[in-house]
């Protein structure tokens, strides 16, 4: 692989991930103005800087002569290289961990004009300064001590890296189920308004029927006393009003258990929402405190070490997260 042997690129990656680890720590700290442990890994390691910088060196090796063509090359390996590993990222953990949404030229967020045009200058500055003393240091080093180095490092390296991965796979897929919940709580909430609502007006038109029954059955008894009174004796005047009193009393009857009916099953409806309810909270709180100690050991570092931007129906189960994983770290 030109000039160097397949553990010499590994030193070279393990080197600028450490080198990338503390520039963006320090970089990270700086703007925050506190101490930011950035990177995915609990190792102060930044892989993507360690990938960039070896896609860098091994593009751009062929042309190492002509830099314009370095910087093109270098522009476009760590473009792709930053877009797949952000797209990746995403799918895999339901998040991004770092977000050009807000700059200028940007596709997806993933990647921007002006970090693709920093990744050209970095390449040239990696080729022509950078990696000169660190390729010195390797290419002196005894190759069986650095063999030894290699595999010990590489096996804490890759140890860290399946955990990690794993309580981001964790972490996605709690925000993932969080999410689901926190939707269907809301279609829920919509629902047990609209039946209360519905409850409220049942009750009301109920109100409004029974007073003009009330209405109608009265003046059905007027009616009746006010022809028995004037001595009328057209039989069939009193029995109509005495039929139309009848009447109304029979509709108010009617009416009254149809309301009662209809007032019964929408109750039920709400019982029965309300249940869902509790249990989809019920679940919401299980999911969280599912989480094992040492997973939320490598979460903590995540949330805290790292950009994260969420799509929007994760964002308040990544707050309630947060908050859940705070307040098992704050000692009683």
């Amino acid at each position: 692989m030109y000039e160097y042997q397949w553990y010499q690129w590994i030193l070279f990656f393990f080197c600028y991930c450490f080198f990338g680890w503390i520039f963006e720590s320090s970089y990270v700290s700086f703007k925050q103005h506190r101490l930011v442990n950035r990177g995915f890994l609990r190792l102060p390691m930044l892989p993507l800087y360690g990938t960039g910088a070896v896609m860098m060196l091994f593009v751009s090796l062929p042309v190492k002569d002509h830099l314009i063509l370095v910087y093109l090359f270098g522009v476009t390996a760590a473009t792709a290289l930053e877009y797949v590993t952000g797209w990746g990222m995403e799918k895999l953990f339901k998040m991004k961990y770092w977000d050009y949404s807000d700059k200028k030229f940007q596709i997806k967020g993933y990647i921007c004009l002006s970090s693709s045009i920093a990744w050209g200058f970095l390449t040239i500055a990696l080729t022509e300064v950078i990696h000169k003393p660190v390729e010195e240091v390797v290419l002196r080093a005894d190759p069986i001590w650095e063999v030894v180095f290699v595999i010990i490092l590489g096996t804490v390296f890759t140890a860290d890296a399946v955990e990690s991965t794993k309580a981001a796979l964790d972490l996605g897929r709690a925000l993932e189920a969080m999410g689901k919940v926190r939707m269907e709580l809301e279609e829920l909430q919509v629902q047990l308004a609209a039946l209360k609502s519905g409850l409220k007006d049942q009750t009301q038109q109920k109100l409004v029927q029974a007073q003009e029954e009330t209405i109608q059955h009265i003046d059905g008894l007027r009616q009746a006393a006010a022809a028995r009174m004037s001595g009328l004796k057209d039989s069939a005047v009193v029995q109509m009003a005495e039929s139309t009193a009848h009447h109304a009393a029979e509709l108010k009857a009617g009416l009254k258990a149809e309301a009662n009916e209809k007032l019964e099953a929408i109750r039920e409806n709400v019982r029965a929402l309300s249940e869902k309810i509790d249990k989809l909270q019920m679940r919401n709180r299980e999911i969280r405190e599912r989480i094992s100690g040492f997973r939320r050991f490598y979460l903590r570092s995540i949330l805290k070490g790292n950009r994260i931007a969420v799509p929007g129906e994760y964002r308040e189960a990544l707050k309630e997260l947060r908050e859940e994983l705070e307040k098992r770290n704050t000692p009683a």
